[in-house]
């Protein structure tokens, strides 16, 4: 393993520690009596304390010295001065471990009295402290120039995703994302809870892919010797349990659907689904955005959110809108009772990408996506799909040809999905085998099978049912103001680390890299005009990157061009 000249120094640091008998990762339980947010909270001047964390910064004047140490609940300074440490004549503990052996980045335990500076800070004066993990990678370190520019501050989307650990620890804005995501399942399992309805689970590996339009991951049961499918969907489970006499049952799962990557997909994703008996779509409706406002207050304090340009009113009712208006006003035409070669024909005819593969209900999605979704912001409900594009859903009662379904938008996204449940067994077959000749037509998005189990299940009798799917995801980025999924999901989906070198870069060739951090590619002496060097430290600075992969130089009509490679 090739290592950079820090993570050598710190293991140098920790064969030091093993040498004077200190264990950097001891497995006995160190007990605190505090956080940083209870010493805040509750500060007591002279309170005795003993709390751990992180170091993350300090300044050593001789013999005493001010750091930061960050615990889960944030940052508080802690000071050490040699002589409270080590009441003795053995100093080591101070000169040696403290000042030369620990770095920032270790986990400590410290044991202390609070008071406060001459300028008003609550401080810890250590008595004592144990070192309890020797970090042996430095943390990013941002560092602000004399200009007020940062530099090194960890902000690479790509670098934060694949290293979540030191997202969290170095940006602590981040981890707020996931306390709110947090407070959004529990806010709305309370809501269901309170209804009493009834948590579940239900199979992630299925021998039918069903519920949903998408595509699944395959795999294989070696003992079974059948294939098996990451979930899609578990409506068809969760209809199971109303047949078998629960009123209301209600799931968050994790979805898998082996399809496209963007700002708002995810191939593994987490949706809520909730069904109730003897319901239908227009109860669900006015069920949903009382949840949604419940949940905005209980996750922001107010019903209200902002998403870019925009403030997000979740307050109670929401407009209703049928597909066939949306379509109606946003286009100028109407697809009430039009063929499917007529869809197809006015698609092409407003620039839609469609093909032959495409039925009825594909056509009416797409020119439905394309020119129509975008202008929906405040929370809305998209009603009464066309029937060829709900095979789960149940025949309008009054307007032939359409479905009692409804879509909620908000900011041009679809965020949740309801319908009144189609329980009627012999339509239900017929749709799946409609579905089934999409399929052959060539839609990989068209239902593949038919789930005899679960119309076994309907033959028995399901009563009147409503249900809703919820896209947690999505709904915390709108809550939080992420215009990207990979910001609200711990550890999204990545495509695999590139080898990068291990080399010691110095303050000229990250200035380098900073100037060319938007990726986009720039006239090499425009960069050089930046950075202000000499020529002879660019041609030092410039040489390294280039050598080592991380620069590229791309010559366009006689102009030499730079972009990070």
């Amino acid at each position: 393993m090739q290592l950079s000249e820090q993570e050598i120094v710190r293991r140098e640091k920790l064969n030091k520690l093993v040498e004077m008998g200190i264990n950097a990762f001891p497995a006995e339980e160190y007990t605190i009596t505090d956080s940083t947010e209870s010493i805040k909270k509750n500060f007591s001047e002279s309170k005795q304390v003993k709390i751990a964390g992180r170091l993350m910064s300090r300044r050593i004047q001789g013999k005493a010295s001010f750091a930061e140490l960050q615990d889960s609940a944030g940052k508080i300074q802690v000071y050490f001065n040699r002589d409270e440490i080590c009441t003795g004549e053995d100093k080591t503990l101070y000169n040696e471990v403290y000042k030369h052996l620990l770095d920032i980045g270790d986990i400590i335990g410290i044991e202390g009295e609070l008071f406060t500076t001459q300028v008003g800070e609550m401080t810890v004066l250590v008595k004592n402290f144990t070192l309890l993990t020797k970090a042996l990678r430095p943390l990013p370190q941002a560092k602000t120039d004399e200009n007020g520019v940062v530099h090194d501050a960890f902000n690479d989307p790509e670098m934060r995703y694949r290293q979540r650990y030191v997202d969290l620890t170095v940006n602590p804005q981040v981890k707020e994302i996931f306390v709110k995501r947090t407070k959004l399942f529990t806010a709305m399992r309370n809501f269901f809870n309170a209804a009493d309805y009834f948590e579940v689970e239900t199979p992630i590996l299925q021998s039918i892919p069903g519920g949903a339009a998408a595509r699944p991951f395959i795999t294989h049961h070696n003992a079974l010797d059948i294939p098996l499918y990451l979930r899609i969907a578990n409506e068809l489970y969760l209809k199971r349990l109303i047949v078998g006499g629960f009123d209301g049952v209600y799931e968050f799962s994790k979805n898998f659907r082996n399809e496209g990557m963007d700002r708002t997909h995810n191939p593994e994703f987490t949706a809520m689904e909730i069904y109730v008996a003897y319901k239908d779509y227009n109860w669900m409706m006015d069920f949903t955005e009382k949840l949604l406002e419940h949940c905005a207050t209980q996750v922001n304090g107010t019903s209200e959110s902002t998403f870019g340009e925009h403030t997000i009113n979740w307050k109670a009712p929401y407009p209703r809108v049928s597909m066939t208006e949306a379509i109606l006003k946003f286009t100028g035409f109407d697809i009430t009772g039009k063929s499917e070669q007529e869809l197809f024909d006015f698609a092409k005819s407003i620039g839609i990408d469609v093909n032959e593969t495409m039925g009825k209900g594909k056509l009416i999605d797409e020119i439905f996506g394309e020119k129509c979704e975008g202008n929906f912001i405040q929370p809305t409900f998209i009603t009464d799909y066309p029937i060829e594009m709900s095979p789960l859903t149940k025949k309008h009662r009054s307007k032939e040809g359409l479905t009692e379904r409804f879509e909620l938008m908000v900011c041009g996204k679809e965020i949740a999905n309801a319908y009144s449940e189609l329980n009627d067994p012999i339509d239900q077959r017929e749709r799946f085998e409609e579905q089934l000749k999409l399929a052959e037509k060539g839609d990989d998005e068209a239902g593949q099978f038919i789930d005899e189990d679960f119309l076994r299940a309907l033959e028995y009798g399901m009563p009147p049912t409503s249900g809703l799917g919820i896209g947690m995801d999505r709904l915390i980025m709108f809550l939080t103001n992420n215009a990207s999924i990979q910001e609200v999901l711990f550890f999204p989906q990545m495509r695999p680390e590139k080898a990068v070198p291990q080399i010691e870069l110095g303050d000229d060739e990250k200035l380098i890299l900073d100037i060319l951090k938007s990726g986009e590619q720039m006239p090499m002496l425009e960069v050089k005009d930046k950075t202000k060097f000499s020529g002879k430290k660019w041609d030092k600075a410039s040489k390294t990157l280039t050598k080592n992969n991380l620069l590229k130089a791309e010559k366009i009509e006689d102009i030499v061009y730079f972009k990070l490679a």
